[in-house]
């Protein structure tokens, strides 16, 4: 049997999975999520730049130059960062769909080593705008 038989089909079910994915704005949300805490606890300032809507405003008053040094310093301090979510939830605005919401009870830990040195537990709030559909990270409260 030729393998271009074989090829057709499962090019168009791997187009058909492919297109799926994309059309599903709640699991798009809820992996740019995900990608967040990953690239935090992976250290990858840059990478979390990308995501940061260029309207970024975090506390309704500190801007992206703010979230870069605030990385920059987190990252220096501590060898390991971990992002632990304790508890999350997104959801797409009914009326605004291209406006996300995330909440999330977070353990923030830093450490030089196997045994976390500094700790913190927030409770946080992210608005996500999608642009070119794609999520981005506009604002961010937390307590």
């Amino acid at each position: 049997m030729s393998p271009r038989i074989f090829t057709l089909p499962l090019l168009l079910i791997f187009a058909l999975l492919a297109g799926c994915g994309r059309d599903d704005p709640q699991a798009e949300l809820e992996a740019a999520v995900q990608q967040l805490q990953d690239n935090l606890e992976a250290k990858q300032t840059s990478t979390v730049l990308d995501q940061l809507h260029p309207e970024f405003r975090a506390q309704q008053q500190f801007d992206r130059d703010w979230a870069k040094r605030t990385m920059l310093l987190l990252f220096m301090r501590h060898k390991n960062v971990k992002v632990i979510a304790l508890s999350k939830s997104s959801r797409i605005d009914p009326i605004y769909r291209d406006k996300g919401y995330s909440e999330a009870q977070v353990a923030l830990t830093g450490a030089e080593g196997l045994i976390p040195d500094s700790a913190g537990h927030y409770s946080v709030k992210l608005e996500w705008w999608s642009d070119d559909d794609e999520w981005q990270l506009a604002r961010l409260s937390w307590e």
